[in-house]
């Protein structure tokens, strides 16, 4: 019977030198697989900053040759809350480079899998003209418009418009024949506030700040919440038995979501247009007569 856990599939986490990603790499292995860790402090596998391109492809190159066989899946957990450029570069064009860098590598897999991490701060509106920027694939275009928001006392949207430009590239994508098509599987893993280090020492450093954020991020079941369950929900997206799951964005955030959207996401069913409406029908009709003639 097919295994339906970890033993002896390969992995590669990126930010796996501290926190989420520490963590994650951490459960993986102690789960049977193996584990290429990517990061920028000590005990990784590959040294690689994701914030340029150089960065990037020595990461391509080095999972290439320590993984000729294949990749079975990327929990791509890089990323930093800076107000400037680098978040764009690091969070957006980083992520979105490994796992189009990696796709040969994932397709020779039975069940690959990939896991972008984003955060809850995407339920805030972001500045519109980054996303759109970003999601073009302009990457100096988006370092500039970074650049200008900054100069606008606007640095702190950048953080949340990146993710929200992941979420939104990942719902684009994950349908594709280059994705799905494939049997590659792209699903988004969105913390709230949890209880890394840098959360600890930076983000909740006053207690003035942790009001802010809880006013803007409630999160019914406390903040800051624990790292584990986020840890556990990637890890079982990198599973086989997630299989049939694609273009999710999942809200690992204590109750955020539910409190900021409630059931806006889901008022309104799928409008179809005019072509789809017509497939339809014409499907429709033609069952409709093969079952008739199936009676005769």
């Amino acid at each position: 019977m097919r295994s339906t856990g970890h033993s002896e599939r390969v992995y590669v986490v990126t930010g796996a030198d501290s926190g989420i990603g520490a963590r994650v790499a951490e459960m993986l292995a102690e789960r049977g697989a193996h584990v290429i860790r990517c990061g920028l402090g000590d005990g990784v596998e590959v040294n690689a900053d994701l914030a340029l391109p150089r960065g990037r492809a020595r990461l391509v190159e080095a999972v290439r040759a320590l993984a000729p066989s294949g990749v079975d899946g990327l929990a791509l957990v890089a990323g930093v809350g800076a107000p400037s450029a680098l978040s764009v570069r690091l969070n957006f064009f980083g992520t979105i480079a490994v796992v189009e860098g990696l796709r040969e590598l994932l397709a020779a897999s039975a069940a690959p899998r990939v896991v972008a991490v984003s955060s809850a701060s995407a339920l805030s509106a972001g500045d519109d003209a980054l996303i759109e920027t970003m999601l073009s694939g302009d990457e100096p275009g988006g370092v500039a418009a970074a650049d200008r928001l900054v100069a606008a006392g606007r640095g702190s949207v950048i953080y949340r418009s990146t993710k929200i430009a992941l979420n939104r590239w990942v719902r684009r994508h994950a349908g594709d024949g280059e994705w799905a098509g494939r049997g590659i599987l792209l699903n988004v893993v969105a913390p709230g506030v949890v209880a890394t280090d840098t959360t600890m020492s930076a983000v909740l450093a006053s207690e003035a700040q942790a009001k802010v954020l809880a006013t803007a991020l409630p999160q019914p079941l406390g903040m800051p919440g624990p790292v584990e369950p986020v840890a556990e929900q990637i890890a079982w997206l990198l599973t086989p038995s997630s299989a049939f799951t694609t273009g999710q964005v999942l809200f690992v955030d204590g109750g955020a979501d539910v409190v900021l959207r409630g059931e806006r996401p889901y008022a309104q069913g799928v409008r179809y247009g005019p072509l789809a409406i017509a497939r339809m029908l014409f499907w429709s009709a033609v069952a409709r007569m093969k079952g008739g003639r199936d009676g005769d």
